[in-house]
Order: C-alpha cells, then structure tokens, then sequence
C-alpha cells in the first residue's frame, strides 16, 4: 500500500504540474484559432440557407404571437457549453489536469514493472513514446479538427484511434525490448498496420474555416502535446527515482 500511494503521489504531482503548463500553453497557441474558427462557425449556421427561407422568416415573425416563447423552448434544447473567457478556462484546465495524471498513472506503472534505474533522461524517452503513441500516430490518420469540419462517425474514430495507439505502443515495445531484429520488424508492421487499414473519414469532406487556419491549428496542437508529453516524461522520472524508487 505504501508503494502505491508513492507511485499516486508521484503521478499526480507530475499530472498537476504539466497538465498547468499545457493549459498556459493552449492559451497562447490553440484557444484562439479554435475560437476563429467557431466564429465561421457561427456565421454558417446563421446564414439562411437562401431566399426563401428568410422570406419563411419573416413571415412567420410577422403571424405567429408567440415567436417569443418558441425561442425560449429552442434556448432550453440547446447542450449545455461552458461559456468563454474563465469558465471555459477553468473547465479546460480541469481536463487537462485530470489527463495528465491520468497518463501518469501509465508512466509510473511503467517504470515499475519495467525495473531498472529511472531518471528524468529515462522519463524524457517514455514521454517521447507517450506522444508518438497517443498523438503523432493517431494524427496522422485523423488530423486534430478545428469546429465545422467534417468528420466520420465519432464511434468509428474512437475504435481507430485506440486500436492505432494500441498497436503504436506495442510496436515500440517490440522494437526496443525485443531481443531479436525479428520482434523489430514484426514492431513496425504492427505500427504501420492501422495506416494501412485507414483512418474512418466523412464521404463529403467539409470545413468551414480556412485551411491555413487549420493547418496553424494541427502545428500548435502537435508542439503543445509535444511540450505536454516531454514535460510529463521528464518529471514523473525525476520524481519517480526521488520518492518512489524501490529500495
């Protein structure tokens, strides 16, 4: 028990401090291209679709007695959002604190069942595999989205995404545990396997905001997840060899 409450210290330490860092990071580099692009948004979905519709507008503001009320029902259907500025804020850096000890939860328990001397240099490499697990691979198959793209069923996408950061994980770990050059090879045709299978992807492709906006936005997600994973890494090893190395 006394280990498994060093190796939770451990985690959420590391968790806390690099899960504050890439939500500072998010503000000064995604937040606002994601708000731009939500902006696009907005303007799509109140734009009439053409003259008729706003001619069926207006009619029906000038007959019906009760637009007022039918607004206030439409209001109570819409999902709840958090509201920009320090809500969305506060919820953001929630998520990523809870994420972050999350994935270092899976580092310490890592280490611990890899054995050996562990170090902020060794915990730099984990964190290094970390990202190439669960972003550089998934993203290449789906690209993170800004809002108003176009994009398949989420449940196709998730299925994917797990399976590509499965199979990414267990290709690294036969590449550089594997004894032999053969558990190497079969590492990289497990981690290619995913790519070739295809990522799940709409059949018409729509995006409403600029495509140099998304390709700032896919630029900013991959160095904050970068920053995030080598911050994680290097810290949950320094911490780890500090408070819960095995004696």
């Amino acid at each position: 028990m006394e280990t498994f409450r060093r190796l939770f210290f451990v985690a959420a330490l590391a968790g806390l401090v690099a899960g504050a860092l890439v939500t500072v990071a998010h503000e000064f580099s995604t937040v606002s291209l994601i708000l731009e692009a939500e902006s696009y948004e907005t303007a799509d979905d109140a734009a009439p679709a053409d003259g008729t519709a706003a001619a069926a507008t207006e009619t029906a503001e000038a007959t019906a007695g009760h637009d007022h009320d039918a607004a206030g029902h439409s209001h109570d259907g819409e999902e709840w959002a958090p509201e920009d500025g320090f809500q969305r804020t506060a919820f953001t850096f929630l998520t990523n604190i809870v994420t972050g000890i999350g994935f270092a939860l899976l580092l310490v328990a890592a280490y611990a069942l890899r054995g050996g001397a562990v170090d902020w240099r060794t915990g730099l490499y984990w964190g290094l595999a970390g990202f190439a697990t669960f972003t550089l691979a998934p993203g290449l198959g789906l690209a993170p989205e800004l809002p108003g793209t176009a994009a398949a069923a989420l449940l196709d996408r998730q299925i994917w995404w797990l399976a590509t950061a499965v199979a990414t994980a267990g290709g690294l770990a036969l590449i550089f545990f594997g004894k032999r050059a053969l558990w190497a090879a079969a590492g990289v045709i497990l981690i290619v396997l995913p790519h070739i299978y295809g990522a799940p992807h709409p059949a018409e492709f729509k995006m409403l905001a600029p495509v140099s906006l998304e390709k700032q936005f896919i630029v900013a997600v991959l160095v904050t997840s970068l920053l995030f994973w080598a911050v994680l890494g290097s810290l949950s090893g320094y911490l780890y060899k500090r408070f819960a190395r095995p004696a």
